[in-house]
């Protein structure tokens, strides 16, 4: 295990207020660090060691934060650095990937407010010392929470500073009861329709080779649906494919990830990739077999056939992952703010950060922001 020092070009360590930081190029090292602890799903050990695995075009710079006094871990936060139009940034390993980003709290971790404060100084001040010459921190889609403990890192910025959400479905034992409650997606309707097809069933991946051909028709039948809309899709390329297959390869065993589908006779008909965390599932992807398949609207029936099936193993929370489409009203879900944090480490990063926190401010006035992107062409980068 190599640490980064001020002696050393790849060592370091920085010490305020009681608190350290000790920054690491690798996180197999660092996952040893916190095997236990309260994150999100996507801090989970399946879900970082893939993307860690997968994405090699950025350097891995993850800190490890401690009680200078005790020694005792306080949390990880796993991040990267790379170089965009010649400004080094640190972000959370994600590339818009993840739902969220968040540090993994150690399980007894007490933070109020000072602890915070010196947590942030002492993240702050570590990369600013570090020899990479980094320019600025960007930390985006954090929850204020984190298995029920408060995130340190978002007193950095504004609570719900950020774009995007999270949209949230929160049950009771009684899955008839939200049945009832979203009677109008007609969802006992289009499984009676899509019932009709022989062969027709609904079926959870029970195996790593399954849930990696499942995975296959979403890649195909995900591309087919952004080629008829227009929109780019990468999902499929070398380096995001080998990523969700090495989240399924590592997660279905244990439940972690889950790879669900619309089958029968004719084919596969719809598809949906989520990963499970307590009793909370996050779903990730949809895809489903186009217009031909539209009575019985497969992707809102993959969806809430999953939604069925993890209530039945005790699932209580679904979040059907950030953007706002309609969709997820229908589903009664609840939006869930999450913050955007940059913090200019060099002068070269002041700029960028300036214009980030007027992003954020705009924010908080749809219509001002919606005349500034508008006038700005595609915005802030």
């Amino acid at each position: 295990m190599t640490f980064l020092s001020l002696d050393q070009p790849d060592d370091f360590a920085s010490h305020a207020s009681s608190v350290a930081v000790d920054v690491l190029r690798d996180w197999r090292h660092a996952a040893l660090r916190l095997s236990a602890g309260h994150r999100t799903a996507f801090q989970h050990v399946d879900w970082l060691g893939a993307w860690y695995a997968a994405f090699h075009d950025v350097a891995p710079l993850i800190a490890l934060i401690s009680d200078d006094a005790t020694g005792k871990d306080i949390a990880v936060v796993p991040m990267i650095s790379h170089v965009r139009r010649g400004i080094r940034i640190v972000e959370f390993a994600d590339l818009g990937i993840s739902d969220n980003n968040a540090p993994i709290l150690t399980l007894d971790a007490t933070l109020d407010a000072g602890k915070a404060d010196a947590i942030n100084t002492a993240l702050i001040g570590a990369l600013r010392a570090l020899p990479d010459r980094l320019d600025l921190l960007r930390l985006k889609k954090m929850p204020a929470q984190i298995g029920g403990k408060p995130n340190p890192l978002v007193a950095l910025g504004r609570i719900g500073s950020s774009s995007l959400n999270g949209n949230l479905v929160s049950m009771d034992d009684a899955y008839d009861h939200y049945q009832a409650s979203i009677k109008r997606l007609q969802m006992r309707r289009c499984w009676r329709v899509f019932s009709r097809h022989a062969g027709a069933r609904f079926e959870i991946a029970a195996d790593v080779a399954r849930a990696h051909e499942l995975l296959d028709v979403m890649d195909v039948q995900q591309q087919a649906r952004m080629r008829k809309l227009g929109s780019p899709f990468v999902l499929n390329d070398e380096t995001h494919a080998r990523f969700y297959r090495e989240v399924v390869r590592r997660g279905v065993a244990d439940g972690y990830a889950m790879v669900s589908a619309l089958v029968c006779d004719e084919g596969v008909v719809a598809t949906a990739l989520g990963v499970k965390h307590g009793a909370t599932y996050f779903l990730l992807r949809i895809s489903h077999a186009g217009d031909p398949w539209s009575n019985c609207s497969p992707g809102l029936l993959v969806t809430e056939r999953t939604m069925a099936a993890l209530h039945a193993q005790g699932v209580r929370r679904f979040d059907l992952s950030i953007g706002n489409q309609a969709y997820k009203r229908r589903f009664l879900a609840e939006r869930v703010p999450l913050t955007d944090v940059s913090v200019a480490l060099s002068w070269r990063g002041l700029p960028y950060a300036w214009r980030d926190h007027a992003a954020q401010g705009l924010r908080r006035h749809p219509r001002l922001a919606a005349f500034a992107a508008r006038a700005m062409g595609k915005g802030a980068r």
